[in-house]
């Protein structure tokens, strides 16, 4: 469903956080591709996603925070590559993800977010870029322009050795060098 224009008190960040709570689906601007979020423990809203995404649940979603601190048990590595287009696989598996997104700034929940495209289709720069039916299954929608266009990079932090699973929008020499700090 498309949201009115903002007007007042009401933010973008207020609408989002009050779609997830509610066990809805916020289609939304990320700082690299239009995503999809949900809360992590809503089994239906998570459910709803993979749907609308065509992705089966085996394939596991990162969760987002819109704060480096927010995130529970944080490496210091990870910190070095947060926030920013990085998405980094901890050693308790866990997919985190810190965009640097001042639209959603004051977020205070986690979401378990994906892109908003059809599994296997082009990431969406644009909110006019994003599958018809996705959008329509959405409860809220957040224009933010457009975007870079390339997903994050995934990095994988769970071992000794360093991995980039995905190179995305960080280019692995940047993801390298932050990690000499």
């Amino acid at each position: 469903m498309i949201q009115p224009p903002l007007t007042g008190q009401i933010t973008h960040s207020r609408r989002f956080e009050d779609c997830i709570r509610a066990g809805g689906v916020a289609l939304f601007p990320a700082d690299t591709v239009y995503g999809l979020a949900v809360d992590p423990e809503n089994e239906d809203a998570i459910g709803r996603m993979y749907a609308l995404k065509g992705r089966p649940r085996e394939k596991r979603s990162a969760l987002m925070y819109f704060s480096v601190d927010a995130v529970p048990d944080l490496p210091e590595r990870a910190r070095r590559l947060l926030p920013g287009p990085v998405t980094v696989i901890l050693a308790d598996g866990r997919g985190i993800r810190v965009p640097d997104l001042p639209l959603l700034a004051g977020v205070s929940v986690p979401v378990l977010q994906t892109s908003a495209n059809p599994s296997g289709g082009a990431d969406p720069r644009l909110l006019e870029d994003v599958d018809p039916a996705i959008r329509a299954g959405a409860d809220l929608e957040i224009d933010g322009g457009e975007l870079p266009g390339t997903p994050s990079t995934v990095v994988d932090l769970s071992g000794e050795d360093v991995r980039i699973v995905r190179e995305g929008a960080l280019p692995a020499e940047r993801v390298r060098a932050l990690l000499q700090r």
